[in-house]
């Protein structure tokens, strides 16, 4: 199964070890649409939108490691929206090279999300810890 990353997640940043290495069949840089945020939990959040977020697309071999991602990014599907931290849905996705690669899951927030979070605009839409520190 198929997983957009754009934070925390990415290879390199700080829960990648834990949740992603080892773990996946494929890493792939990638990109979607939208409008990325740095939120004041030191983390980042993806809204609806029209900017290009840059990511990577990671591809698991096991349900369970989507089961612990949703752990992380506090995501439950029988839970209603206002009490998810993120909604997990399908994204569409693209190469660098702007090629279609399909819908994949993906976690995003609501707008009441990122404004309670004093979330700032990433105006690149490229999101890493150390330059958000």
């Amino acid at each position: 199964m198929q997983v957009f990353v754009y934070g925390t997640l990415k290879p390199g940043e700080r829960n990648y070890s834990y949740y992603c290495e080892g773990k996946t069949l494929q890493e792939r840089e990638a990109y979607t649409y939208g409008k990325l945020f740095h939120l004041s939990l030191g983390y980042p959040g993806l809204l609806e939108g029209n900017g290009k977020v840059k990511g990577f697309l990671l591809t698991f071999e096991k349900e369970s490691d989507l089961e612990n991602l949703d752990k992380l990014e506090d995501y439950h599907p029988l839970r209603s929206p206002d009490e998810n931290e993120y909604q997990r849905k399908r994204i569409p996705i693209f190469s660098l090279d702007d090629e279609f690669l399909g819908e994949v899951w993906g976690y995003v927030m609501t707008l009441e999300k990122i404004q309670q979070y004093q979330g700032i605009p990433v105006l690149s839409g490229s999101w890493t810890e150390q330059e958000q520190s």
